[in-house]
C-alpha cells in the first residue's frame, strides 16, 4: 500500500473520498418507498447512506478479523442484544451493573473495555447508555452519504418465479365447470438502477482516535475494507457493485493543514461522451488536481 506508514498513522488527520459504482442493482433500498433505490427527490441523484457503508465495513472486519478478541463487532445483524454485550464488560471487570445510577468510574472502565474489544466502537463510536450502562463514544471515523455523480432512474422490474408460496395454490381444483390446475408461477418485483457512480466523503479525527484507542492496524484494516468489502457483500438484489477509487489526504497538523472541502474540490468526474448516457465506469473521466497541494498535506490515491 502506497504511503502505508502515513495513511495508517492514527496521530494524523485524514480526509478521504470514496468512489464506487453499481450496475443493474439496488445499492441501498428505501423502506419508505417500497425498497426502491434511495434518491434525492429534487435532483434524482442516487443516495447510499453512511449506515449502509458502515455495515459493509463491519461485515468485512467480522469476516477477516472476527476471531481476534479486539476486533469484535458491536452493531451486529445476528440478533444479539446490545445489553448482552455490555454485560460482558461488567462480567470481565467484575463490576455489578446498577442501571442508570451506575457509578461514573464504573462507566468509565466499562467504556474503555468496550472500546478495546469492539472495532466498530473504536472507529465509529456508539451510544451505550442503556439498562446496562457503558457510556457514550464519539467515533473518530465518520462517513457522509454516498451520492451519485449523475441522476439515476430507479426501475421496478417484474419477475416471475416457479416456486409457489401456499400449499392450497398448487392443488388441482374440481368444480362443475371442470378441473383446473393450480398456480404454475407467481409474480414478483425487483428494484434497480441501470448504472450509478457514487461519491462518499470521510474524515478521521486523531483527537477522537486517541480517546477511543484507535491504532495504525485499525486504520490499515479500514482502508483495506473500503477496497475489498464489495467482494464479500454480493447479493442478487445489489447487482454488480465495485470499488473505483480512494483518495486520502493526510495532514501533518492533527488539526488539519487545509479545509476538507477545498481538498475535495480538487476531484472532478466528467463524461467521456456528453451525448451518451453513462452505463459503465469507462464512460467517466476521473480527474484529480494533484499539483500545488497545501503545505503539510499529502495525497494517497488508490484505484
Amino acid at each position: 500500500m502506497e504511503n502505508k506508514a502515513l495513511i495508517t498513522d492514527p496521530g494524523k488527520r485524514h480526509d478521504f473520498l470514496l468512489l464506487f459504482d453499481v450496475t443493474d442493482g439496488n445499492p441501498n433500498g428505501d423502506p419508505d418507498a417500497g425498497n426502491l433505490p434511495r434518491v434525492d427527490p429534487e435532483t434524482m441523484e442516487g443516495i447510499v447512506t453512511d449506515v449502509c457503508l458502515k455495515r459493509k465495513v463491519r461485515n468485512f472486519v467480522d469476516i477477516s478479523n472476527g476471531d481476534e478478541s479486539n476486533y469484535k463487532i458491536y452493531v451486529q445483524d445476528k440478533g444479539i442484544a446490545l445489553n448482552t454485550l455490555h454485560k460482558r464488560a461488567y462480567d470481565d471487570l467484575d463490576i455489578e451493573p446498577t442501571g442508570t445510577k451506575q457509578d461514573r468510574d464504573d462507566v468509565r472502565k466499562t467504556r474503555a473495555w468496550m472500546c478495546q474489544n469492539f472495532y466498530d466502537i473504536r472507529m465509529f463510536g456508539a451510544v451505550m447508555t442503556t439498562e446496562v450502562n457503558c457510556g457514550q463514544v464519539r467515533g473518530p471515523m465518520q462517513l457522509t452519504f454516498g451520492r451519485s455523480i449523475d441522476p439515476v432512474v430507479p426501475q421496478d422490474v417484474s419477475i416471475t418465479r416457479v416456486a409457489i408460496t401456499k400449499e392450497e395454490d398448487v392443488q388441482v381444483v374440481t368444480s362443475e365447470e371442470g378441473t383446473s390446475g393450480g398456480k404454475v408461477t407467481e409474480m414478483g418485483r425487483k428494484s434497480l438502477v441501470p448504472y450509478g457512480l457514487y461519491l462518499s466523503k470521510g474524515f478521521y479525527s486523531p483527537h477522537l482516535g486517541n480517546d477511543t484507542g484507535a491504532t495504525s492496524d485499525d486504520l490499515e484494516l479500514f482502508w483495506d475494507a473500503l477496497q475489498r468489502m464489495w467482494e464479500v457483500d454480493r447479493s442478487a438484489s445489489r447487482g454488480f457493485m465495485a470499488f473505483r477509487g480512494l483518495y486520502i489526504f493526510s495532514h501533518e497538523n492533527p488539526l488539519g493543514n487545509a479545509p476538507a472541502h477545498k481538498l475535495f474540490d480538487r476531484l472532478s468526474v466528467n463524461h467521456t461522451n456528453d451525448e451518451q448516457v453513462p452505463r459503465k465506469f469507462a464512460d467517466y473521466n476521473v480527474i484529480f488536481e494533484e499539483e500545488d497541494l497545501p503545505d503539510g498535506v499529502t495525497l494517497t490515491a488508490i484505484s
